[in-house]
């Protein structure tokens, strides 16, 4: 999609421009927009948690793209993004594995505990696939991703063994991870949960969101809570589930910045996702379609899709 039209449809202003000089690209105001103004930088040491990622790539049978934008919050107070997301192929079989982790804000150091979490979720994902093709164990999965956290913390000790209390201090974060299998009867997706970030799956025909596990805004939800239990707390049993996409489906794997203003799918924010995410966008774009601006919502913000295509990989 032209980004110029995009832009329109989502409501923001677009004047006529000069091709040769392209207007930059202005928030997306969903809503009441929430306050204008340049984002301060973080801490001196916090060089490797940029304000903003993002990836996209395809093998023959998916398509996948992320994106991680710093929450107003975080660059008013100037504190680093907090949210990582990270996503690998396995070669021999054409799987994507995944994860998406939302440092818990208690926690010192969350930001690594997040990006730690889930290099070490990928490391294991793609271990275990090259020993077998069933299922994968994602308790080992989760519980390699804490081990990470002990080690990290025990780095920081000094080499003293810490306590559990100790590693939730410095690292506690929220985990999605998974993998989505190309199958003869379509992908396969398996997944499991710590904490609250969401997954779905979008209908783009309809441009519905149906969740995977439950959420804050569920019509079974009685009381919404505030608490989170995150890593390295694996809980027994292991929140996790499966589905088959079909053609006409997505896999949505996000944070709580962008479950909360998402709510059920059928306001604004859903509309508007699901219009963009019909078909796999620029990485650049799903950035900037993630960096909208609504009234209230100001945390870090991650979605990470995949999107299934025709055996050419055209999607």
């Amino acid at each position: 999609m032209n980004p110029e039209n995009a832009l329109t449809s989502a409501g923001t202003q677009n004047a006529s421009v000069d091709p040769a000089q392209p207007a930059p690209w202005h928030p997306i105001a969903i809503g009441t927009p929430g306050p204008e103004f340049e984002a301060l930088p973080p801490g001196q040491y916090d060089f490797d948690f940029p304000d903003t990622e993002c990836d996209g790539w395809s093998t023959a049978e998916l398509a996948l793209r992320f994106a991680s934008v710093r929450g107003a919050r975080h660059r008013y107070y100037r504190q680093p993004r907090q949210d990582a997301a990270r996503a690998a192929v396995h070669t021999a079989t054409g799987s994507i594995v995944f994860a998406v982790a939302d440092g818990v804000s208690s926690a010192s150091s969350s930001e690594q505990g997040a990006v730690a979490a889930c290099r070490a979720a990928l490391e294991r994902m793609l271990h275990l696939l090259d020993q077998a093709g069933g299922p994968l164990d994602l308790r080992d999965v989760a519980c390699h991703a804490a081990d990470r956290l002990r080690e990290l913390t025990r780095w920081r000790l000094g080499g003293r063994d810490p306590e559990f209390s100790e590693v939730a201090g410095l690292y506690a974060t929220t985990l999605v991870a998974g993998v989505v299998r190309p199958q003869p009867e379509g992908p396969l997706v398996e997944l499991c949960r710590i904490g609250d970030s969401g997954a779905w799956a979008l209908d783009r025909s309809g441009g519905r969101f149906l969740p995977l596990f439950s959420t804050k805004t569920g019509s079974d939800v009685l009381l919404v809570s505030s608490t989170v239990t995150p890593l390295p707390h694996v809980p027994d049993p292991l929140e996790r589930t499966s589905r088959r996409l079909s053609s006409h489906e997505a896999l949505l794997i996000g944070t709580d910045g962008f479950a909360d203003p998402l709510g059920d799918g059928d306001g604004q924010v859903g509309s508007l996702f699901a219009r963009h995410l019909a078909h796999p966008p620029p990485p650049l774009w799903l950035a900037h379609l993630l960096d909208f601006s609504r009234e209230t919502f100001d945390d870090d913000r991650t979605l990470l899709t995949i999107w299934p295509t025709t055996p050419e990989g055209q999607p």
